[in-house]
């Protein structure tokens, strides 16, 4: 009877761990389906009995079903994934960007690189605003500002020589103009440190090489305060007709004490009476131009006296 008994109970245990145990077909989906777990019935007492919390059946099943093996059934072949091709497609781009910024600065104008690179740049700060001076332009031109020493009380002497100044006609005269402006200014400024003058060489200078109104004015607006107050003396050597008219237009923009110290010299030697000349370069072309008008002052002094005496 006891035996009959027991039989009955492990019959009836099979019945339901079979009841209880996951159908294949619930698990086994297609390979392109996503996968369904159907969670085990679970027994909320706390004893050990089988199907509870605490049994090691019920955890034995927690941890099939977090596992994430071999088991786990996932489609590699539909992953948008990146291949050999896409990698290739980046740096296509990738280069390209830098093929056209190489060709960018390839398409530039091979001669306007050429002139950038040989230019020869400087910068300057003239009434606190900086400048970039292009050197090589104005480099057949620099001779046109130079130091002529000290006379009393170490004053110094600056010659300003009109005659090497650009001809208007040149190639970018405008440009170099301006450039050479701005190294006059500036190359002043490095050579005065206390009071000084000026000395301007009118003589042998053509039409042509004269500055114009507008660059003269411009020089004088922007030379600093404190070298227009240092200034003592402003002497233009063999004044002509033209210089004078320039300078009587230019009068309204300049102040009455600039004006009171320009002082006109007609010869070399009536401008060494008032600076020593020992240190100042005076331009062969303009020597021979004193002496021209010298020997023809003298050959009219002696008409002159020819004549009174007859």
């Amino acid at each position: 009877m006891m035996m009959k008994m027991a039989s009955n109970e492990d019959a009836t245990d099979d019945m339901e761990n079979k009841e209880d145990q996951p159908s294949s077909a619930d698990i086994s989906g297609g390979s392109n389906q996503r996968r369904k777990l159907a969670a085990p019935p679970m027994n909320v007492s706390l004893d050990h009995s089988e199907g509870s919390l605490l049994s090691e059946d019920t955890l034995d099943t927690e941890d099939d079903g977090l596992d994430t093996g071999d088991d786990l059934d996932v489609n590699l072949d539909e992953l948008d994934t990146p291949d050999e091709a896409d990698s290739l497609e980046f740096n296509k781009h990738g280069d390209s960007e830098e093929s056209v910024l190489g060709a960018g600065a390839a398409s530039r104008d091979p001669g306007h690189r050429a002139a950038e690179e040989s230019r020869l740049w400087r910068s300057v700060v003239i009434g606190e605003q900086e400048h970039r001076i292009d050197m090589k332009c104005i480099e057949p031109y620099k001779r046109v500002i130079s130091h002529g020493g000290y006379y009393a009380e170490q004053k110094a002497i600056i010659v300003f020589a009109a005659c090497f100044l650009p001809e208007s006609n040149c190639d970018n005269y405008n440009y170099v103009m301006e450039n050479l402006f701005l190294y006059v200014i500036s190359t002043l400024e490095l050579m005065v440190a206390e009071d000084y003058i000026i000395v301007y060489l009118n003589g042998a200078t053509p039409r042509r090489r004269m500055p114009g109104f507008t660059w003269m004015k411009r020089c004088y607006q922007m030379i600093d305060r404190r070298l227009k107050k240092n200034l003592k003396m402003f002497i233009i050597v063999h004044p002509s007709w033209f210089i004078r008219t320039l300078l009587g237009i230019t009068r309204p923009f300049i102040s009455s004490k600039f004006s009171s110290k320009i002082k006109y010299v007609h010869s070399l030697q009536e401008l060494g009476e008032i600076i020593p000349m020992e240190y100042v370069h005076i331009p062969h072309s303009i020597v021979r131009y004193d002496q021209e008008r010298s020997l023809s002052k003298f050959a009219c002094t002696r008409v002159d006296k020819g004549n009174s005496a007859v």
